[in-house]
């Protein structure tokens, strides 16, 4: 699963990363607490242009919605099943797209119930491209809203100590790919990163509140207490 992320990459060297075109729009880095219904930076593709970086609302409305809040709220797409449920499997045909993140949270629970939050990313250093998928909705009034999901499949390995669901990580190699420009097939690529791609380190409980920001949310816990 995937339900709240940090992205401190600055906002050109995205654009480079991905050779995309940056929009004007684009949230504001870093940001160390990304929550569902915020904009996140997407790099999607088209077949007449070149890709673009731009920002859209983390949580995918579907196009029957009357507004974007009718109804359960949309942050994740099972790789599972997304082919198959209404909601998506339009979007997983032709509208993909790559979130980027620095890394991301989980939560795994002490003896008391407690939440303690766990901080994930790429062992390697490099920034984190989630598998996506996205929509433009129109409302009543006619005003047009981009928003995606995140693409996740089951944990393996040691992830599975986390949490049973994972984010789908496309790796540079696949992101012509994934993001339609290599031609179709991208359905093997929607599985688990591999043992060591990963590594995490548990951080304080500040982060469980949505309001929480500034880099210390990231810093690992050393005193194995709760702050």
């Amino acid at each position: 699963m995937c339900g709240r992320m940090a992205l401190s990459l600055p906002q050109d060297a995205m654009a480079q990363l991905f050779q995309a075109r940056p929009a004007n729009d684009l949230p504001e880095v870093p940001d160390f607490n990304i929550c569902p219904t915020d904009p996140v930076h997407i790099v999607t593709s088209t077949e007449d242009g070149p890709r673009s970086l731009s920002a859209m609302r983390w949580g995918f409305v579907p196009h029957w919605y009357k507004k974007p809040d009718d109804g359960p709220l949309l942050i994740n797409a099972r790789a599972e099943t997304v082919a198959d449920k209404p909601a998506f499997r339009d979007a997983v045909r032709v509208r993909r797209g790559l979130v980027v993140a620095s890394g991301y949270y989980e939560w795994t629970k002490d003896a008391e119930g407690g939440r303690d939050p766990w901080y994930i990313t790429r062992q390697d250093g490099s920034p984190l491209a989630f598998a996506a998928i996205w929509q433009e909705w129109t409302a009543a009034d006619q005003s047009r809203l981009r928003s995606c999901a995140i693409v996740t499949t089951a944990a393996t390995g040691a992830m599975t100590g986390l949490h049973h669901r994972v984010p789908v990580l496309i790796d540079p190699p696949d992101w012509a790919l994934w993001l339609g420009e290599n031609g179709k097939g991208a359905a093997p690529l929607m599985r688990a990163a591999a043992d060591g791609v990963l590594g995490w380190h548990r951080v304080g409980r500040a982060v469980n509140s949505n309001r929480a920001s500034g880099p210390t949310l990231i810093a690992p816990l050393r005193n194995g207490g709760d702050d």
